[in-house]
């Protein structure tokens, strides 16, 4: 005790401007004698410790605190010895006291003993307060326990010498505010912590907190993590940027698309125009347009009736397209097949009612599909609270995949098909072979839809649609673009080249 004694009045940190002060007295085993010393030190007297087999032992340093010392008396079971401290303690942490414990060490007919052996603390003792009553006498308070290493310290039994029973407030960390935790500092004491933010989606709302709790599943944190808010709804709107782009790019198909269908009906007489049945170039912008159209409806809050819609637009849409471009494919084979001498009923097989009729069998297939897909399992919508954010994603739900993979297969099967007959009649002799431009478009076309299939199973949230939505558009201005801008450049730029001896000239 003399030792962590010396040791807090050497740090000008602890007790600034207060010295602590020692009696020792030896009850030589008698605990009547430890009682009577025990008292005449808390009275005052100095000689009324008489006792013949009892020594004392007074150690200097006493300085005044300004009031009547609060002695502290800390004792175990197993020795007889009582140590007062005679100072007032208000700035001491018990840590810091049981620390310099282990240090003490005495001399008894066993030997050297230590306070704390082997380094370990007392199984259980009591720490007390002598306090001033107020009939002017003084009691002896308990004040807390020291249960193996657990503290149990109740403070506000504590009285010191100022008269109030109030926590000085930790020198070593400050209490950690709202939206944040408490971490232990490991090898420091408990008063010494860092304040680590809740993490996104947590919150705590007291000071002190040990741990954070997390949002229900429809909440999110606030920016503070003070609070759980409601998340908001995420969809891909008309008014965001994505959103504005896309309609855009679809706006400006659709307008595009209407130009080259205006252009193509002035110049329908030309040979340009009728060259491999112009009734099928008609279908087959009116069939763009609707792409560039069906696109839009997946824009917007998701409703019961536009998730069904959305699906069945572009599912039929783009079989139109394709299935337009299969017909005047085989069509090129066909007249190419047809010269060859022998083979002059070919053509009747692919006049212009069997070509409207091959159009009409793939599209109803395609129609087929999406009513069976639609009626039994259709798309609706629903919140994705999987994805953590402040927002949940309100999409248009796929209940059944298998029916969506049904729409995109047959899509694909179809478009193919059609690059593979083109590729076939690439080299055909024509100056102006529509092969070349087929086989050119339905590449980039399901180039377009592979890569469609990993980013739309990747993409998060109202992402996955803006994904469907581009890939709409780019296949459908490839088709346009590679198709049409040829012949339009002919009709328009070149109409020397508008001809049948230049279009025959192979």
């Amino acid at each position: 005790m003399a030792f962590a004694v010396e040791e807090i009045n050497r740090n000008n940190i602890l007790l600034p401007g207060v010295k602590l002060g020692y009696r020792i007295f030896d009850s030589c085993v008698r605990y009547p004698w430890a009682l009577q010393a025990a008292l005449s030190l808390v009275a005052g007297d100095e000689h009324s410790c008489n006792v013949t087999a009892s020594t004392s032992r007074t150690a200097a340093g006493e300085t005044s605190a300004g009031g009547q010392p609060v002695p502290l008396l800390i004792g175990d079971a197993a020795s007889t010895t009582t140590i007062f401290l005679s100072r007032i303690l208000g700035s001491l942490s018990v840590p810091f006291l049981l620390q310099h414990l282990n240090n003490l060490h005495f001399t008894t007919p066993q030997g050297e003993m230590f306070y704390f052996q082997g380094g370990d603390a007392p199984a259980k003792y009591d720490f007390v307060n002598w306090q001033n009553t107020p009939e002017g006498s003084l009691k002896l308070v308990l004040i807390g326990r020291v249960d193996g290493f657990d503290l149990h310290l109740n403070q506000s039994n504590i009285q010191w010498s100022t008269g109030s029973n109030q926590v000085p407030t930790s020198v070593c960390s400050e209490s950690c505010p709202p939206g944040t935790r408490k971490a232990s500092r490991k090898g420091e004491p408990l008063c010494c912590f860092d304040c680590i933010p809740c993490a996104d989606g947590e919150i705590s709302n007291q000071h002190g907190s040990l741990h954070c709790e997390r949002c229900p599943l429809e909440f999110w944190s606030n920016a503070k993590r003070t609070a759980c808010i409601p998340r908001q709804l995420d969809f891909l709107s008309f008014n965001e940027t994505l959103g504005i782009t896309l309609t855009t790019a679809a706006v400006s198909g659709t307008v595009v698309t209407t130009a080259v269908f205006v252009v193509f009906l002035y110049y329908r007489q030309t040979p340009m125009v009728r060259a491999n049945n112009s009734e099928l170039s008609f279908l087959l912008l009116l069939s763009l347009k609707r792409c560039f159209l069906c696109s839009l409806v997946f824009i917007g809050r998701p409703s019961v009736w536009a998730c069904r819609f959305q699906q069945a637009a572009f599912g039929i849409s783009f079989v139109l397209c394709v299935s337009c471009l299969l017909v005047k494919t085989i069509v090129v084979l066909a007249v190419f097949r047809s010269a060859r001498p022998g083979a002059e009923a070919l053509m009747k097989w692919f006049g212009p009612g069997q070509q409207r009729g091959s159009v009409c069998l793939f599209t109803s297939i395609q129609i087929i599909i999406c009513a069976t897909w639609l009626s039994l399992s259709p798309p609706v919508p629903q919140r994705d609270l999987g994805f953590q954010g402040s927002k949940v994603t309100l999409e248009c739900a796929m209940a059944s995949v298998v029916g969506f993979s049904l729409v995109l297969g047959y899509i694909g099967l179809l478009a193919c098909t059609c690059l593979l007959l083109a590729f076939f009649a690439r080299k055909l002799p024509d100056n102006f072979n529509e092969a070349k431009l087929i086989t050119f478009s339905m590449l980039i076309f399901c180039a377009v839809w592979v890569a469609f299939v990993p980013a739309y199973v990747s993409s998060p949230g109202k992402y996955t649609v803006a994904v469907e939505v581009f890939a709409i558009l780019a296949s459908s201005y490839a088709l346009l673009l590679c198709i049409f801008a040829p012949k339009c450049f002919i009709i328009l730029l070149r109409p020397k080249k508008n001809t049948k001896k230049h279009l025959m000239a192979r």
